[in-house]
């Protein structure tokens, strides 16, 4: 036959000689039973924190999120500034990089048109030139700048044969403004003249 709990206290008051009665010490093991224990405070503890931090997360979750939200709305609108900013530099070095392109183009077929003008003048010029040989025409004529530049080129070697011919002669080395060499009268030297010392 099994004992039951109250048996066992029975005989365990009795072995011990305690003062509380079979019934007493049953109650005082049952409400010792009851305690907390450590493990249970320190679970109690971590429920109540996440408890805490759930209704925190719950009140406070939606402001924080407005407030990122905000910064991240900030944040996306300077980058869109900066995104346009950037679009519209790199607009401006286009055109700036299509107009220097068009001005290149420009200088090289004005170029080409004036190598093609002289070209073309030129030929005109052989042809003409070949036309009065075989004819035996011969005819010829300066332009004004061709003439200019023959007219100073003759001033010059005139200038050059001139200070050549004037180095060469002694003519360079005169003093600009011809002096005659003048003395003072000087009393006669004669003995009895009668020039009164005057010569």
């Amino acid at each position: 036959m099994a004992l039951e709990m109250q048996d066992l206290m029975a005989l365990q008051s009795l072995d011990k000689k305690s003062e509380m009665t079979p019934y007493e010490t049953y109650m005082v093991s049952h409400k010792e039973s009851k305690k907390p224990s450590g493990v249970a405070i320190a679970g109690l503890t971590v429920a109540s924190v996440a408890a805490a931090a759930a209704i925190g997360s719950w009140i406070f979750g939606p402001v924080y999120g407005n407030a990122k939200a905000g910064q991240a709305r900030e944040a996306a609108q300077g980058a869109k500034e900066l995104a346009a900013a950037q679009y519209n530099a790199a607009l401006q070095l286009i055109a700036q990089g299509n107009a220097d392109t068009k001005a290149n183009i420009d200088r090289i077929l004005l170029g080409l048109q004036r190598e093609t003008d002289a070209r073309a003048a030129g030929d005109l010029n052989i042809t003409t030139t070949i036309n009065d040989t075989l004819s035996g025409q011969q005819s010829s004529s300066l332009t004004a700048q061709q003439a200019a530049e023959l007219a100073a080129s003759q001033a010059t070697q005139q200038v050059m044969q001139q200070t050549f011919a004037d180095a060469v002669t002694g003519r360079s080395s005169l003093n600009a403004t011809p002096v005659q060499i003048y003395s003072a009268p000087q009393p006669c030297g004669c003995p009895g003249c009668g020039c009164n010392g005057m010569q």
